[in-house]
């Protein structure tokens, strides 16, 4: 007998927008629903301009919503409450897909149960997946909050969250440090652009020390905010969000006229300072863009993480000047002009950003020095990568671009 093929309820914000229906084989089909068409409701991603034909993906999930589904540690506690170790990724989207990212959720029309006995220390957290059935993409351990006056608790079905508390990861202990700190480092090297609010707090019964991160997508009426991380908008799935080079976002920012040119600019210095403090595990996922009614912007810095404090991760997460897998520790001057160029950025443009990035450079370190109550020795690992970063790397462009002249 046949297994029944799934279907699920697609919504922007409140408004039902289509079904995602699974056909034989690899084969997902969504298709926006007339009325949503008719009432001239935004599109729900880039590559869904508002249209009556079918979206087809032959081969899995469109990327759109492959992207939505959640990895790491939260895939593999939702595959344990639906006890199946080989649920498809839209088996796990339709039962945990009420809270995504951005303005879209997909609700199976025929819910499934979950599984609501534990019997480990992980109560609590398989109970709060359980509950507000979200799917959060990256591969820390992260639950969604939401905040009643001055008080978080977990969010709840049927509650909008407000933040997501990013916990102590399996292999890196101190990582919530690490990207507390690093966050701290990266706006104040930035200190007019846009970052996440954040910051460190018990979450009692699950750990002594969590990263509280108010979310960028939801506004102070508890109203969804859409945004697509490039990963998306550049039509990659998951698993693919190492393949491509940092040009990439800036060519898509060349190419859509509903983009400001200008966010090349930030975007370049938002690379630069990540290469600074160490970030790198900068992939697409990483970067992303608001839907407004001006059209694409930036959204927020988020995911600032000194990743190359740790042996393993040396390597830049995409390619730089045509190559992949540069080493950190190995990146010249050279490499980060060669960058600016791919960017479409002159040498004027690219010398305004080193210099903007200098001048707080002091301002950066200091802010580290003066988290006192910080994990002490992280935050010396930061400033002392930082401070070889820029002698190694970003001191001679400079000099470099007055050889070239």
């Amino acid at each position: 007998m046949m297994a029944s093929l799934l279907v699920g309820k697609v919504f922007y914000q409140e408004n039902f927008a289509g079904y995602l229906q699974q056909e034989p084989g690899e084969r997902y089909v969504f298709t926006y629903d007339a009325s949503y068409l008719a009432a001239q409701h935004p599109a729900i991603a880039h590559a869904f301009p508002l249209r009556a034909q079918p979206f087809v993906s032959e081969n899995g999930l469109h990327a759109f919503f492959d992207n939505l589904v959640a990895e790491g540690w939260l895939e593999r506690a939702q595959r344990r409450l639906l006890s199946k170790r080989m649920a498809s990724r839209f088996e796990l989207l339709l039962a945990f897909g009420n809270d995504c990212a951005g303005a879209v959720s997909i609700v199976d029309p025929e819910p499934i149960q979950i599984l609501a006995e534990f019997s480990n220390k992980q109560d609590q957290m398989n109970l709060a997946v359980m509950r507000n059935r979200a799917s959060l993409s990256g591969v820390q351990p992260k639950l969604l909050l939401t905040k009643k006056k001055k008080t978080f608790t977990l969010t709840q079905q049927g509650e909008v969250s407000t933040h997501i508390a990013k916990l102590p990861s399996e292999n890196i202990n101190d990582i919530v440090y690490n990207e507390w700190l690093t966050l701290r480092a990266c706006q104040a090297l930035l200190p007019n652009d846009d970052f996440v609010e954040a910051d460190l707090a018990e979450l009692p019964g699950i750990c002594k020390q969590a990263l509280i991160i108010k979310r960028f997508d939801r506004n102070e009426h508890l109203q969804k905010i859409h945004f697509e991380e490039f990963n998306q908008l550049l039509n990659f799935n998951t698993r693919e969000k190492y393949d491509g080079a940092y040009k990439d976002m800036a060519d898509f920012l060349h190419q859509n006229t509903n983009c400001l040119q200008s966010d090349v600019f930030r975007l370049y210095k938002r690379v630069l300072v990540g290469l600074l403090t160490g970030n790198t595990d900068m992939h697409f996922k990483n970067f992303a863009m608001l839907h407004t009614p001006q059209g694409l912007r930036l959204a927020p810095n988020y995911d600032q993480v000194a990743a190359a404090i740790y042996k393993p991760y040396q390597s830049v997460a995409l390619m730089i000047d045509g190559a992949a897998d540069r080493v950190i520790g190995e990146l010249k001057a050279k490499h980060i002009i060669a960058l600016g160029h791919e960017f479409g950025l002159k040498k004027a443009a690219i010398m305004m950003a080193l210099e903007e990035i200098q001048k707080y450079l002091s301002a950066a370190q200091q802010t580290l020095m003066d988290a006192n109550h910080a994990h002490v020795t992280m935050r010396n690992k930061i400033a002392k990568f930082m401070e070889k970063r820029w002698k190694g790397t970003f001191s001679s462009i400079g000099q470099h671009l007055s050889k070239k002249q």
